[in-house]
């Protein structure tokens, strides 16, 4: 119970801290809302009444402290507000392009896990091989590649070269959305998700690999090769209820370098999610939007680390202790 009140405490702290430091940003940005969003272009030969009514449209010359009073007014009315971006409420433009975010994280998420713990159990079960120094390389390249650079090369590659998958977007450009068939959707979805599971393998896989080497050389899997079993069978019967829990807490407590980058993904595949509106809110400044998805997306992230919290819990009873007292 009290664990539970801690929690639940510490995210009201996070919510409260996301939302004044995104409104606190967005003041201070050098971003002229109605240049950024009407154009310099038609700013200039606009008249002072017109140019009056869009400013206080945007909300532009009204001080920060009532903004955000204003804000939180209505947001806890269940009233996020609406993007002046958008031209839509917050809360409608966030569950749309949410769909679309949650989708390609969580096949990122299951992909880049599956993925990374074979990997980091094939190079620690052949310590020193060619398997090993392989996925190690591997591993060591995608953790030094920016996300955005990986991106880039697999829609050079795929999408431009090869022309397997489409090169942006998450339908068929001219399509109706009625006739938008799932299939579509997939083939549309499948790059970005295949670049964000490849480049979140790394960490999984080289945790696991430490784990696995720890694992080959306990006395109880000794005690099975000295029973003649193979190394494929110790494996599978003695190290894999070691291993997937250790690999499942290390992915669920990086589901922010998940999020972090679908963002840059989705730039790069033009896939409208919660990040590319982010980067739209931001670059027009529209604070409603921004503060809105900046909420959803820390609670996705508090959720991931408590729930890689609870399962350290789980795979070290030392942790449920130092949680019980902390």
């Amino acid at each position: 119970m009290a664990f539970a009140a801690r929690q639940i405490g510490r995210f009201a702290v996070l919510m409260v801290a996301v939302s004044m430091v995104v409104f606190s940003l967005v003041s201070l940005s050098p971003v002229d809302p109605v240049a950024a969003n009407v154009g310099q272009a038609a700013l200039s030969g606009m008249s002072d009444e017109k140019l009056a009514t869009l400013q206080a449209y945007w909300g532009k010359d009204v001080p920060l402290v009532e903004r955000y009073a204003s804000w939180v007014s209505g947001l806890l009315r269940g009233d996020m507000g609406d993007s002046l971006r958008f031209n839509a409420p917050v809360a409608q433009v966030v569950a749309q392009r949410a769909a679309n975010s949650l989708v390609l994280m969580g096949i990122a998420w299951l992909a880049s896990g599956v993925l990374g713990l074979a990997l980091g159990i094939a190079a620690g079960v052949r310590r020193g091989g060619a398997a090993d120094r392989l996925v190690k390389a591997f591993c060591f390249v995608l953790a030094a590649s920016p996300t955005f650079w990986v991106a880039l090369l697999m829609l050079i590659v795929f999408g431009v070269v090869l022309g397997w998958f489409p090169i942006g977007f998450s339908a068929p450009i001219g399509k109706a959305a009625a006739d938008v068939t799932w299939l579509d959707a997939f083939h549309h979805l499948a790059l970005p998700a295949i670049t964000l599971s490849v480049v979140g393998v790394a960490n999984v896989a080289l945790h696991t690999r430490e784990k696995t080497i720890d694992v080959m050389g306990s006395p109880y899997v000794r005690f099975a090769r000295a029973r003649g079993e193979s190394t494929g069978s110790i494996v599978v019967h003695h190290g894999l209820r070691n291993l997937v829990l250790p690999a499942l807490t290390i992915q669920c407590s990086q589901i922010a370098e998940i999020f972090g980058g679908s963002v840059l993904v989705e730039q790069v595949f033009s896939y409208p999610g919660l990040g590319q509106a982010a980067v739209s809110a931001g670059i027009g400044g529209d604070t409603a939007l921004l503060a809105g998805i900046a909420l959803v997306s820390a609670a996705l992230v508090f959720g991931g680390n408590l729930v890689a919290n609870i399962l350290y819990g789980v795979v070290d009873p030392r942790m449920r202790k130092e949680y019980s007292r902390g």
